[in-house]
């Protein structure tokens, strides 16, 4: 049987994820509080005003900044507030708005500060666009932009057993972990209908993986080469699906996923 082990969402684009029981899925839309705020990596020109999706080149993201694995950032959705501490530390390092000027600037300078020359140019500057999130895959399609993105656990484990090592499904920051069934069958359920707990979905697209996978979460290190590692023994470099909401309802951990075939 298939069912959900997890559920995550990543507040700011490249940070910690955070882990829920529970969430309230919309139709057309994608995973609440997924991706809504990035920082821009101090050299890319960022419209605000303009709603043209920006590739993740443009931000402070794991695949460029393995460094930003040292963090265990929160997120206080009531008060639009970010917290940064050392990952594993007590000591708040930054607790800042992400919505006020002051906040903002506060955000850009530490984070300047803890990544140093690597920020090439300028300066990275928060940026939020209401009801356009983030997404890798935004800059795809509008109804990508919107997709939640699945992992099958099962898949996870053949690749593993192929490396011959464990990995932390943190690294592959997807929204909806399940297990069960079989191995790469969630590329089989393309373009076609699955229900996940009390909601339908459309899976339309398969999850191409990214040096970003690289990272180990807990050491911040730069450990594997995963993409290569996949198409090399897989014959492709994808692990994972996207989905479009057809119908809400609210998603939790132990739900079924059940493909509609």
């Amino acid at each position: 049987m298939r069912t959900i082990k997890h559920l995550y969402r990543y507040p700011v684009k490249g940070l910690s994820g955070e882990k829920l029981s529970s969430v309230e899925l919309e139709q057309g839309r994608g995973f609440p509080g997924d991706r809504v705020f990035a920082i821009t990596n101090g050299s890319a020109t960022f419209d605000v005003d303009s709603l043209k999706p920006e590739p993740k080149t443009s931000f402070l993201v794991l695949m460029k900044y393995a460094e930003l694995a040292r963090l265990d950032t929160r997120y206080d959705a009531q008060r639009k507030v970010l917290e940064v501490r050392e990952r594993g530390g007590q000591n708040v390092l930054l607790e800042s708005s992400l919505m006020t000027e002051e906040g903002k600037a506060d955000i850009a300078a530490f984070f300047r500060e803890f990544l140093g020359e690597q920020v090439i140019t300028g300066s990275p500057k928060v940026v939020h666009r209401e009801m356009h999130p983030f997404t890798d895959v935004s800059v795809v399609s509008p109804t990508l932009m919107h997709s939640i993105s699945i992992i099958n656990l099962t898949s996870l484990f053949e690749v593993e057993k192929a490396l011959g090592k464990k990995l932390d499904p943190r690294r592959f920051r997807a929204n909806v972990y399940f297990q069960g069934g079989q191995p790469w069958e969630e590329f089989e359920w393309m373009d076609k209908e699955i229900t996940i707990g009390s909601i339908r979905a459309k899976v339309n697209f398969k999850t191409r993986r990214c040096p970003a996978t690289d990272v180990n979460p807990e050491t911040a290190e730069r450990d594997l080469a995963l993409p290569q590692f996949l198409r090399k023994t897989f014959g492709h470099g994808d692990l994972g699906v996207y989905a479009e909401i057809i119908t809400p309802g609210t998603l939790m951990v132990g739900d079924k996923v059940l493909p509609l075939l």
